[in-house]
């Protein structure tokens, strides 16, 4: 395998995800041979980033939006370059009335979306290069993700943050608590068996390597291991998770005395995994109005 030459863009993605100094970032870039994921991992293996950034982290602007129907929901997001658009009438107006038209056509992919009849002869494609042209951003629309269920509840924090969840059991009220403490609580799975494999062997290997570099017995290093899978699902799983409206208590603890079960969940929060250059405010007005002349 040949060698990838380490570019400055990279160290700092790298360094932007875990605060560490650049010669450290391209030493780490070096070693995984410019992945980023897998330099991230050794650092983590190493204890060197203890608290690397998630690949998640904010990095764009724009809205979900939520549309419901009978047994069916949609979560849309639809990006922009500044939270300035985003909370534009028009801006506004466009991402609804597509997460509208998508619940109607029943469409679960953006390549299929952008074709839909918008209106005035117009698709969906066609409306949106309008938008950029009136309003001066490059607006887009990113993912659409679904759910069905007899009783989904939704709710949408902000602009930025949008859930719904399916139940059995319970009311109106447990529903929406449920999608409240998702919105703030991140969970990536219901139960421990629903975390995805991939990811549950990527943690206990970084865990793994960190126990056994304590130097300790064998049977000491297992029980380490143990204890921070143990944690791992604890933060990541929602019926583990400390319940939002009373942390003294677990979601699955709650669920259980009320009668209600999970059925599934979908989360989007705006910019995901999108890296945004930064601009001070100033320079983000200049270069908005400049577009709009």
């Amino acid at each position: 395998m040949s060698e990838v030459k380490v570019s400055a863009k990279m160290v700092k993605e790298l360094r932007d995800r875990t605060g560490l100094g650049m010669m450290e970032c391209k030493k780490a870039l070096e070693e995984s041979n410019g992945d980023v994921e897998v330099a991230i991992d050794n650092l983590r293996k190493s204890g060197q980033a203890k608290a690397a950034k998630k690949a998640g982290n904010i990095a764009a602007d724009g809205a979900i939006i939520i549309a419901q129907g009978d047994n069916k929901a949609f979560l849309l997001e639809v990006n922009c370059q500044t939270d300035f658009v985003a909370k534009d009438d028009s801006f506004t107006a466009f991402a609804e009335k597509v997460a509208n038209l998508a619940l109607e056509n029943n469409v679960t992919n953006v390549a299929a979306i952008s074709e839909l009849p918008y209106g005035d002869g117009q698709t969906v494609e066609e409306a949106r290069v309008s938008l950029v042209q009136k309003i001066g951003e490059n607006i887009q629309i990113r993912r659409v993700e679904t759910l069905e269920g007899a009783n989904i509840a939704s709710y949408r924090h902000g602009l930025r943050i949008g859930v719904v969840v399916s139940y059995e059991g319970g009311d109106a009220d447990t529903g929406k608590n449920l999608a409240m403490h998702i919105a703030a609580f991140n969970p990536v799975a219901v139960a421990d068996e629903d975390v995805a494999a991939d990811l549950l062997a990527r943690e206990k290997d970084i865990i793994e390597a960190k126990a056994k570099e304590s130097g300790k017995p064998d049977n000491i290093v297992e029980k380490m291991i143990e204890g921070g899978l143990r944690k791992y699902l604890e933060e990541v799983t929602l019926l583990r998770q400390p319940y939002v409206m009373d942390n003294e208590k677990k979601v699955g603890d709650v669920l259980k005395a009320e009668g209600v079960k999970v059925l599934g969940f979908k989360r989007l929060e705006v910019g995901e995994g999108i890296e945004k250059k930064q601009e001070d405010f100033a320079a983000e007005v200049a270069a908005t109005q400049a577009a709009n002349k």
